[in-house]
């Protein structure tokens, strides 16, 4: 039986897509210390991506943008890259184990939601690892083409430092306006995207 783990990656940050990621594990090939992508190293979470991509049977990464997370909201979004993932795997699987509490609206495969199931399901977690090691690998961009802000740093999530740059510098267009305190901050202060 094909079991193909999802999971996302990015629903809490204050900017950019969220990510998701669709493995299907191959049996005779394990891979030691699959973990939670959270509670990993980016050194670790970064030597663990590179072997998931060789060893699976099949993975896929998706996102939805920060459009659609504005339009549709955060879960929104975060289920439609994760349905988005399982629709790019390139073999079907038998069953879909997502982590959380929630699935994908139409999913056509037999699924089934399990909370805290990356540190629960290795092909869970695998799909964590690399739905993180994406969405960071873009934060490390994002810092290139916006060096006022330290995504390569916070990531975009809410920290002092990120907020004191949106009150320096304003927003950019990659953060998610519908997300307090950003949506806050810009009626109050009337802040400017640059």
């Amino acid at each position: 039986m094909l079991i193909a783990g999802v999971d996302e990656a990015g629903r809490g940050p204050l900017a950019g897509p969220v990510f998701a990621a669709a493995v299907i594990l191959d049996p005779n090939q394990a891979i030691e210390g699959l973990a939670d992508s959270k509670v990993l190293s980016p050194i670790k979470r970064t030597r663990l991506d590179v072997l998931i991509k060789q060893r699976a049977l099949c993975w896929a990464i998706a996102e939805a943008s920060v459009e659609e997370i504005d339009e549709l909201n955060i879960l929104q979004a975060s289920l439609l890259a994760m349905n988005r993932a399982i629709s790019a795997l390139t073999t079907v699987p038998d069953q879909v184990l997502i982590d959380g509490n929630q699935l994908p609206n139409d999913l056509l495969i037999p699924a089934q939601a399990i909370v805290k199931g990356d540190s629960k399901i290795a092909a869970i977690s695998a799909a964590s690892i690399l739905a993180k090691v994406a969405r960071d690998r873009l934060m490390d961009t994002y810092h290139v083409y916006y060096p006022d802000f330290s995504f390569h740093l916070h990531k975009a999530y809410g920290t002092k430092q990120h907020f004191a740059e949106i009150k320096q510098f304003g927003f950019l267009d990659v953060h998610r306006k519908s997300f307090n305190p950003i949506k806050t901050l810009i009626a109050q202060q009337g802040l400017k995207s640059l």
